[in-house]
């Protein structure tokens, strides 16, 4: 069988809804092998442009529960028709590269239920701890006919904006607390959320949930009010996932967020500025590679960099030491408009 006819028959497998095709194809699109580069890009055109499946993305402090909220929640909307995927992007090996917490025996619930699809896959390093290719396994999970699409980050910090530029809405999960930790979740995640929903409301920690989303909700008040938000929003909300409480009206509030941007043409103009700002992104990690190939500038960028790590070249003149040959090497300096006369 020939390369296309494989890629034809996969594509064919992603697009009936099989979920050993859409693992094989995720499987693909994260490789870092040139071949494999090339079939990922095949297939990719071939599935071309899939349904539309509301992009969630998850973040979350450590032992929050992000875990339990996703089973929970999944199961909730697969119980009402839905079919959701998750892309669990777990904490990778310093060793070896692989992904150490492993979301499917987290999540054997879920996992089992034929309406969701489970994809743990290593950061790999990756900023925000997002894999290099999660924006191209939501298209691959969008083209199998998913309904909604969970995105989950590893943490909480700064580098948390790739997610914004992948997901449609942006979810903070967050476990009771006190002042102190309030202080501790940065500005910039608290701006970009559209949701905070306090878990763990339930037992000896419900009225602790409950003023901490009240601190939570006069913190936002704080905030500058953004073009994309109807009034209320970004608002917090309690909930419990284990006991499955606060759930559906959380689902409520981004449906009827969802709803407000899509008639306000908010959707459409987000979408169109995620997808320029992933051509800049490919764009620029494409050239980082062919730098990285080719020969010559490989060898001038790895003795730079020993001068760097010695202190005997300024990182920015040092990059300017590999850039410059180049230059001329495509034609001169880009910033150069004519010739002297």
């Amino acid at each position: 069988m020939s390369r296309t006819t494989d890629i034809k028959a996969l594509a064919q497998g992603v697009q009936s809804g099989d979920r050993r095709a859409l693992a094989r194809a995720i499987t693909l699109v994260e490789s870092g092998r040139t071949d494999h580069r090339a079939d990922a890009l095949k297939l990719l055109e071939t599935l071309g442009t899939g349904k539309q499946a509301l992009r969630i993305g998850l973040s979350g402090t450590p032992g929050v529960g992000k875990s339990t909220f996703i089973e929970s929640f999944g199961l909730m909307l697969t119980g009402m028709g839905k079919r959701v995927a998750v892309l669990a992007v777990d904490p990778s090996s310093a060793r070896s590269g692989g992904s150490i917490l492993g979301d499917k025996t987290r999540m054997d619930h879920l996992a089992r239920d034929p309406n969701a699809f489970i994809r743990p896959s290593p950061s790999q390093t990756q900023l925000g701890g997002v894999a290099r290719r999660s924006r191209e396994a939501v298209a691959l999970c969008e083209a199998a006919g998913y309904d909604v699409v969970l995105i989950e980050t590893v943490g909480v910090g700064q580098s948390e904006t790739v997610v914004a530029q992948m997901a449609d809405l942006f979810v903070l999960l967050l476990a009771p607390a006190g002042g102190d930790e309030l202080q501790g979740v940065k500005r910039g995640i608290m701006e970009m959320a559209d949701l905070i929903l306090v878990n763990k409301a339930d037992g000896d920690l419900k009225s602790q949930a409950m003023r901490t989303c009240a601190d939570y909700a006069g913190a936002l008040r704080l905030l500058r009010k953004r073009a994309q938000d109807p009034e209320g929003f970004p608002k917090a909300l309690t909930i419990s996932a284990l006991e499955v409480e606060g759930l559906e009206a959380a689902w409520n509030e981004m449906e009827a967020l969802t709803q407000w941007r899509r008639d306000n043409s908010i959707w459409t103009a987000t979408r169109e500025a995620q997808a320029a700002y992933w051509f800049g992104e490919d764009v620029r990690r494409g050239l980082l590679d062919m730098l990285q190939n080719d020969p010559r500038t490989a060898a001038h960028m790895k003795a730079a960099e020993a001068d760097v790590k010695v202190g005997r070249t300024p990182p920015t003149a040092a990059a300017e030491q590999v850039l410059g040959p180049l230059r001329l090497r495509l034609g001169g300096d880009a910033g150069e408009t004519g010739s002297e006369t």
